[in-house]
């Protein structure tokens, strides 16, 4: 067959420091049609990596032919974009957030399914190989039925959620738009959206847990558009409860390896991942099971390479494991969607379920 022909819907920051370095690595790839806002940018991002079609309309990537594409627009827009892709014959890289709306996530899931299409979502950790080993054991070992999960993380976003920076692993070439992570119209909130959707991604892939009710604390100091700093309680569909929590860190603290950790409890067992600290463990009663993996410093450190690639060898037939599928991602929509509405409401809230 020939090369994959690859679209790209929003030509950010971000897509330009990691997903098309990624793709544009793939000799079975072939770079075909671009659509970002700002001409000179565009301009830029055409003759740099000599995509034959560069628009500020998305419909013209589309109508140029691609068998898969990139989402990478403002979150508001990924259900449209991304909906309309597969439409279009292409299988899908969607970044996180997934969606806004729990129905669109839904949607999205359902529109891949009915026509066949992949859809990958862009939670680089549950690619890197000390999760995908624990993911293994908890597929294969288990800690029996999950009854607690406490997830933890903390990131350099003060100054991008305050609208007073960029965030430090961007592109340097191409400052984001604020509007893109601030204005809950797009982005559906802060800190919540722009990091907790990679924890919850992480957490919810682990488990398996899908949220019920969720009782949410958000604050925006700094007098921020969004909130920086998020404490949610959450009933799973199993019983199980839980906590997730999240903050923006100073820039000057480190060198912005993120803080993330997961810890639940089973009838049966404990399951760790730390990715700060590259720590893997399970344990199960009765002493059958033990397991620390052996990790190197920096085998937790975020890149996003696994999700681009997994698309390529999804669409290229091969017999691959997708570590973030929609359906993945739609169960992180609803949880963030119930968190919203409770900080909203000072209330629990019960998720929407659409799908």
């Amino acid at each position: 067959m020939g090369k994959l022909r690859l679209g790209v819907i929003g030509a950010g920051s971000w897509a330009l420091a990691s997903h098309l370095p990624n793709f544009a690595a793939r000799d079975e790839v072939e770079l075909v049609a671009v659509a970002r806002h700002g001409r000179d940018a565009l301009a830029r991002v055409k003759d740099q990596y000599g995509f034959q079609v560069a628009s500020e309309d998305y419909r013209d990537v589309l109508d140029a032919g691609v068998d898969i594409c990139l989402v990478s627009s403002p979150t508001g827009l990924h259900h449209e974009h991304a909906k309309a892709a597969m439409e279009a014959g292409a299988h899908v890289l969607v970044e996180k957030p997934f969606t806004i709306d729990p129905a669109d996530a839904w949607e999205l899931v359902e529109t891949g399914e009915r026509l066949g299409r992949h859809i990958v979502v862009a939670f680089g950790w549950n690619h890197r190989p000390m999760v995908r080993e624990m993911k293994r054991l908890m597929d294969e070992r288990g800690i029996g039925t999950v009854e607690q999960c406490t997830v933890h993380m903390a990131s350099v976003t003060r100054e991008l959620l305050a609208n007073t920076g960029a965030y430090p692993d961007a592109d340097p070439d191409t400052v984001p738009e604020q509007a893109t992570w601030t204005d809950p119209r797009l982005s559906g909130g802060g800190y919540g959206q722009a990091q907790l959707s990679h924890a919850l991604g992480l957490s919810l892939w682990l488990t398996g847990l899908r949220a019920s009710e969720v009782f949410a604390l958000m604050s925006a100091p700094l007098d921020a558009p969004v909130e920086l700093h998020d404490a949610l309680s959450v009933r799973f569909d199993n019983g199980a409860i839980g906590t997730v929590a999240g903050g923006s860190a100073h820039l000057g603290a480190g060198d912005n390896k993120h803080q993330l950790e997961v810890r639940a409890i089973g009838s049966d067992g404990q399951v760790l991942v730390d990715v700060e600290r590259e720590a893997a463990w399970l344990w199960r009663d009765g002493g059958d099971t033990d397991l620390r993996l052996q990790l190197s410093d920096e085998a937790g450190r975020y890149d996003c390479d696994g999700p681009p690639n997994t698309l390529v060898d999804l669409a290229l037939g091969k017999d691959v494991v997708n570590h973030s599928p929609g359906e993945l991602a739609a169960r992180t929509v609803e949880l963030l969607d119930a968190a919203y509405r409770s900080s909203r409401s000072g209330a629990l809230e019960r998720v929407v379920r659409a799908g």
